[in-house]
């Protein structure tokens, strides 16, 4: 049997690919094990998935000052003679690593494996990814890199020399990536959203069919402007809408508790494809998981990206190829006021129809199908 560990965390976004992909590999035979951090919230989704889960050490590398950037690297070491000896215990046939600060000394320590010689290496980016793939393509061991977002970054810039196939979610994206090497994909979705229960979400929220309802997501981590936007103009939302707020770990507001039409939660698990089920409208942050979810949906939405001042921008451009393609209603969140908060949501379902006929000719549907038949192929024709 082929063995293939999986690893990323740190957010939602880092887990939910690899949580795609585990029933595809269990039935191509694939053994499969989990490395993420001792207690982040990668541990709970996966072992609620029946998916053996080692824990490791693991630190953050912060492009910003912080007094913390002078200790997480020593975690990171740890983290990396950690994850070293758990894959010279399981000497896996495969890595598919979802990025996220907990894959960095997973990653560092595939460069030991030329003893173990896996079959194909799939990377999702990080400076930490640069050095596996080459030593990688040094043992002729195939690579495969999925760039979530709009433009590559600069670790999979260097990668993609190195790389046998690069997969990509945007017709943008495209034009920056080699000619024989580039396949559109799109992001690997969960099944289980897809079959998603209205009722059982009314259920769960105990909300009503009477009126339409806004599923708000700041992000597994919660968005500050998001949920503070939201809130200031929940009274007048509320005259024509009900609201389910995702509003992240520590952001729940107590005075708002027991408010008509309005729920909120810190972070929703497997009832989560049921409040899908139950949403009108969604309104989102723009990371690139977050919304190839809501297109295969098929859900109108409205997405407020995160601020180039506290990002490269990605979240913009993933956005922005959303409305283009006339998937989303886009706010800019410099541009986010009572005002204009309200006409974006208000449009947005107003022309509902629209979006929806838009979105149901996105081809983007067999995420998951198209990157196994690639990891296949490289494992059996290396």
């Amino acid at each position: 049997m082929k063995a293939i560990l999986l690893t990323g965390g740190g957010t939602a976004g880092h887990v939910t690919p690899n949580l795609a992909l585990i029933p595809s590999l269990k039935a191509a035979g694939y053994d499969i094990r989990y490395i993420g951090s001792y207690n982040g919230m990668e541990r709970k989704l996966i072992e609620n998935a029946g998916i053996p889960y080692d824990g490791i050490s693991s630190g953050k590398l912060r492009r910003y000052f912080d007094l913390k950037n002078f200790s997480d690297p020593f975690r990171v070491l740890k983290g990396y003679g950690d994850a070293r000896k758990l894959i010279k215990q399981y000497q896996p046939d495969a890595l598919f690593s979802k990025c996220g600060f907990v894959a960095a000394p997973v990653v560092l320590a595939l460069k030991l494996l030329r003893t173990y010689k896996p079959d194909v290496l799939s990377s999702k980016g990080g400076f930490v990814a640069v050095p596996v793939v080459l030593t990688a393509k040094h043992y002729h061991i195939p690579t495969i890199i999925h760039e979530s977002d709009m433009t590559p970054g600069l670790a999979n810039k260097l990668c993609i020399p190195s790389a046998k196939w690069v997969c990509c979610n945007f017709p943008e994206t495209l034009k920056y990536l080699p000619e024989g090497k580039a396949v559109l994909t799109g992001s690997p979705i969960r099944a289980e959203l897809l079959q998603g229960d209205r009722l059982a979400g009314l259920q769960y929220t105990n909300l009503s069919a009477a009126k339409p309802i806004i599923l708000v997501i700041g992000g597994s981590l919660g968005s500050v402007k998001v949920n503070g936007a939201v809130r200031s103009i929940l009274p007048k939302l509320l005259e024509q809408f009900q609201v389910i707020h995702i509003c992240g770990k520590g952001n729940l507001d107590e005075s708002l508790i027991g408010t008509p039409g309005y729920v909120q939660y810190e972070y929703v698990d497997s009832p989560l494809k049921h409040l899908f089920a139950a949403a009108d409208l969604i309104v989102s942050r723009a990371g690139a998981n977050s919304i190839c979810e809501i297109l295969a949906l098929r859900k109108p939405n409205v997405l407020i990206p995160l601020s180039a001042a506290a990002s490269r921008g990605d979240q913009i451009l993933n956005a922005n190829s959303f409305a283009k393609q006339g998937y989303s209603t886009v706010l800019e969140e410099e541009k986010v006021t009572d005002d204009t908060l309200f006409d974006a949501i208000h449009d947005t379902y107003e022309n509902r129809r629209t979006f929806i006929e838009n979105m149901e000719k996105s081809h983007l549907n067999n995420a998951i199908d198209t990157i196994m038949k690639l990891i296949n192929d490289c494992a059996n024709h290396k």
